[in-house]
């Protein structure tokens, strides 16, 4: 590995936590002769170290990793290569009750869960860890036939505690963020996701207010055109049409109940009805 690229990647992952639109909102302060201390410094020094960690793995040469072989006389390291890349994008709620809240549970170990973005009701956005870095946001899920979700994806978790109505603010600095992680990453039109989505026997973020269709009008996730004339065949299998889109139909009330709360803003009936099938049968074709 050479010096230029081995000073690249650390400043690229050194710039992984910066926050947008502003900082938190902890009070910084100096003291006499030592460096600026807030409320999260005792867990950025952790995320450094951590961070170091990886970087001394990531920059060893020849290659000493989890493989553990043993070179022959001549290494040969490879000219192509780059760094791996998310391919989709998970939207959560927080299911708690302020910023605050949440960025204590994400700089608490023992929690074991993270994400990469936090965007407060206020708009405030919170880059906690860097997009190339695998965050502990999706759990055991599912899409398609990916099953290790947080290896390719970004997590963002919406301060809301699931009751209540997402505020402009967040949304608009949703949408905003949402364009240049599209743009950054290349990542596909149907791959902005929820949490329920990939996990639908688990979870139900974000809620049932959540504006979904705002989001497809942008170009993140795909929503339903017109069906006023649209004819569904005799043999459409709405399940088949579910696992097309990408969801897990191993529960299939879980799966409507999902794909319902999302399209339809229908959290009580568990069965389609025509018009349901029509909505379903587009979305399967926009799938494919």
């Amino acid at each position: 590995m050479t010096n230029k690229f081995l000073f690249s990647f650390l400043l690229i992952l050194s710039l992984g936590c910066n926050t947008t639109k502003t900082t938190t909102t902890t009070t910084q302060t100096t003291p006499k002769g030592g460096k600026p201390t807030h409320a999260y410094s005792v867990t950025n020094d952790m995320y450094k170290t951590q961070l170091d960690k990886y970087v001394k793995i990531l920059g060893q040469y020849p290659v000493q990793d989890s493989a553990g072989l043993q070179n022959p006389p001549i290494w040969v390291g490879t000219t192509n290569f780059n760094m791996r890349k998310p391919n989709f994008v998970i939207i959560h709620h927080t299911a708690q009750n302020s910023c605050a809240e949440t960025l204590r549970t994400f700089t608490l170990e023992h929690t074991k869960v993270s994400a990469h973005y936090v965007i407060c009701r206020d708009g405030m956005v919170h880059h906690m860890l860097n997009d190339y870095l695998r965050a502990w946001h999706g759990g055991i899920g599912r899409w398609g036939n990916t099953t290790d979700i947080n290896s390719s994806s970004i997590g963002i978790e919406l301060d809301n505690n699931g009751l209540e109505p997402f505020a402009e603010a967040q949304m608009s600095s949703l949408i905003a963020l949402l364009e240049r992680l599209k743009t950054a990453h290349d990542i596909p039109t149907g791959n902005f996701i929820g949490h329920a989505d990939i996990a639908p026997t688990r979870k139900n973020d974000p809620s049932i207010q959540f504006n979904w269709e705002r989001l497809a009008s942008k170009g993140f996730g795909h929503w339903y055109s017109d069906t006023t004339n649209l004819v569904v065949p005799n043999d459409f299998n709405p399940l088949l049409a579910l696992r097309v889109i990408g969801y897990s139909i191993k529960d299939s009330t879980a799966a409507i109940t999902t794909f319902k709360r999302k399209f339809m803003k229908d959290e009580k009936n568990k069965k389609f009805t025509e018009s349901d099938k029509k909505i379903l049968f587009n979305l399967a074709l926009k799938s494919l």
